[in-house]
């Protein structure tokens, strides 16, 4: 084993080009296989909290994401036809204050754009149009099998997302369970709809059987959109089938003033299928192991998924180099990524999977005492610290060093 580790890498979403960095940034010969002919993301924001935000200062793409991004005031619970606050959670000044780090967010390519270039500058080589197929090992070596012929190295990292191939082999019986909800995802911009439409937060708006969210990207000229509506039957999962805005405009008939001309001014839509992920018995076999959404895949009811893949990233990274500059075998550097990480992992899941039924509650006197236990909460900006600090107070750069 060479104290140069060859890494191979299954994935070309966030969470890989992250661990692709970090290892190569550190010393790591690290190759990325993609199946997309080209790198590139359908339009979508997502959420960087405290907790990936420390990763990204500790790589250098912190000031980028900052200069692209947009810091929300604060994230607020809303009625979903008059638009009034039930729960509101400071983010912007707290954030830092409390817990070292901004609160971003980010369209999906411009986060994208930024990790591509790090990695390129840090030496990863792209292997783009590759699919993979399976993979073998032997005592000293894993040899990673694809359309493009066959490539070995030290460790494989399957970051090949919600439908990964990988971990279908890893874990031969895991399968998605359809939720009973779909979203509608969506951005425009900001001068599409009247000034001051949307406040410079996390807004969600809570209502029967469905919930909207909104928020600004690159600075506030973009708006960004999820709609979760509850469906009886959907078979597929992924998030880039286009949608009729017509019928979004008739799900959301009725709801805040604030919805509806965001739903008015939307030139198109994407609709995607919500599947739930039991935590999988097994992240690593021997020389492999999985990353984010292939080894996690979760609900977006905490705005974690982005996160989680952040912070996975940069624990592998520390295991493998650790591994690597000891000259000690890599199997027990995975199983320790594993041990690490899948208990956090499994927890933020089961927290999105309960954030899903909270914003979903039925009409009625079920819906009355939502709003009652969130207006209670809402006087207790203690409790509501308690809450959020175990997920955005997690500092990984400082409990797993590197270099």
């Amino acid at each position: 084993m060479s104290t140069r580790p060859h890494i191979l890498i299954a994935g070309g979403g966030i969470g890989g080009l992250t661990a692709a960095m970090i290892l190569a940034q550190n010393g790591g010969h690290v190759e990325l296989f993609e199946r997309a002919p080209r790198l590139s993301e359908i339009g979508a924001g997502l959420q960087l909290s405290p907790n990936a935000m420390q990763v990204h200062a500790a790589i250098g793409t912190h000031a980028d994401i900052c200069n692209v991004g947009f810091a929300p005031e604060y994230a607020a619970l809303r009625h979903y036809k008059t638009g009034d606050i039930h729960l509101k959670t400071h983010l912007k000044d707290t954030a830092r204050a409390s817990f070292g780090q901004d609160y971003i967010h980010i369209h999906r390519a411009d986060l994208q754009r930024i990790l591509i270039t790090a990695a390129q500058a840090a030496g990863v080589a792209f292997r783009l149009g590759t699919t993979v197929q399976n993979f073998h090992q032997t005592q000293d070596r894993i040899t990673l099998t694809t359309d493009c012929g066959e490539f070995t190295g030290d460790v494989l990292i399957g970051a090949d997302g919600t439908r990964s191939a990988l971990r279908s082999i890893i874990n031969p019986n895991s399968a998605p369970r359809f939720t009973g909800q779909i979203a509608w995802r969506g951005t425009l911009p900001t001068n599409a709809v009247p000034q001051g439409l949307l406040a410079p937060a996390a807004n969600v708006w809570m209502g029967p059987s469905r919930h909207f969210v909104a928020y600004y990207l690159r600075g506030g000229e973009l708006i960004n959109f999820i709609a979760v509506e509850e469906r009886r039957g959907w078979t597929e999962e992924s998030w880039s089938l286009k949608g009729d805005p017509a019928n979004l405009r008739r799900t959301f008939d009725g709801w805040d003033a604030a919805v509806t001309q965001i739903i008015d001014a939307t030139p198109e839509t994407y609709l995607w299928g919500l599947f739930d992920h039991a935590p999988l018995p097994h992240w690593t076999q021997g020389r492999a192991a999985l990353l984010g959404d292939a080894a996690h895949p979760m609900l977006p009811f905490m705005a974690q998924g982005a996160a989680m893949a952040t912070e996975d990233a940069w624990v592998i990274a520390h295991h493998i180099l650790k591994a690597a500059s000891s000259n000690t075998c890599f199997e027990p550097a995975l199983n320790a990524y594993e041990q690490a990480r899948k208990p956090r992992a499994s927890k933020l899941q089961a927290i999105s999977r309960r954030n899903a039924k909270l914003f979903h509650e039925a009409g009625g006197l079920g819906l009355a005492l939502r709003y009652a236990k969130l207006k209670a909460a809402n006087s207790l900006p203690t409790l509501q610290h308690m809450k959020i600090a175990p997920i955005y107070g997690m500092d990984v750069v400082k409990n797993f060093p590197i270099g």
